[in-house]
């Protein structure tokens, strides 16, 4: 269980973190810890459920978070018509999804992968320019075994997935990739190279083992059990 406190916040909100499972209670700067002990003991049937139903996937609903870009994010709908935005409100950075709540899981997913790619883009780019190597275009697909790949025509392929990840790991994913235009292996000079464009990956690459999985989680229905 984590707990913390936040100036913005005008309430308790206990959620889970979407990418970890693991509880997450915010405390408004003037409530004591005791209170927050005590809204937590009232909720433990919930969270319980909460938990349980996360083992099996996180499915886009609104009222609850998801992580983007590793930070925490509330879904929020709109009936209007619209652009999906995000806010910054009272319980934190929310998405709002605007038309029809039976469409909210496509037209959310939809833009998850255009964040992606943009993303992505723009990291590929960068790295390119680093290595002076041009890449033959970029593929965003919901891949399982894999979080990033390298054709050997030059066609560089990723998880969307990693738009859900703290920023620092779809860095690293897109260095490695561009790093094989240049080292088609796993090489140490494959990994100097990586390195190079990217110091620190190791990091990214251990967020990576840990949390992987959990990434695979989110925006899929819960398991049904009998």
């Amino acid at each position: 269980m984590k707990v913390r406190r936040s100036s913005r916040a005008r309430r308790m909100i206990l959620r889970l973190d979407a990418a970890t499972g693991e509880p997450l209670l915010t405390l408004p700067a003037f409530v004591p810890l005791s209170a927050g002990e005590s809204f937590l003991a009232g909720h433990r049937d919930w969270l319980a459920e909460r938990m349980r139903a996360h083992e099996g996937g996180a499915p886009f609903v609104p009222g609850t978070y998801f992580s983007l870009r590793g930070e925490q994010c509330l879904i929020k709908t709109d009936p209007s018509r619209g652009l999906v935005r995000i806010l910054d409100m009272e319980e934190g950075r929310a998405v709002v999804v605007p038309g029809d709540p039976r469409h909210l899981e496509r037209r959310l997913s939809d833009w998850l992968k255009r964040q992606a790619r943009r993303d992505l883009s723009e990291a590929v780019g960068a790295y390119c320019d680093v290595l002076g190597v041009r890449h033959r275009r970029i593929a965003v697909r919901d891949t399982r075994s894999r979080w990033g790949s390298c054709s050997s025509t030059g066609t560089l392929s990723f998880s969307w997935r990693l738009v859900l990840a703290p920023p620092h790991v779809l860095q690293y994913v897109a260095a490695h990739e561009v790093a094989h235009l240049r080292e088609m292996n796993h090489s140490p000079r494959f990994w100097r190279l990586v390195g190079e464009l990217y110091p620190g990956y190791e990091e990214a690459r251990r967020w990576l083992r840990r949390h992987g999985a959990e990434l695979h989680r989110i925006g899929r229905a819960v398991a049904q059990t009998s």
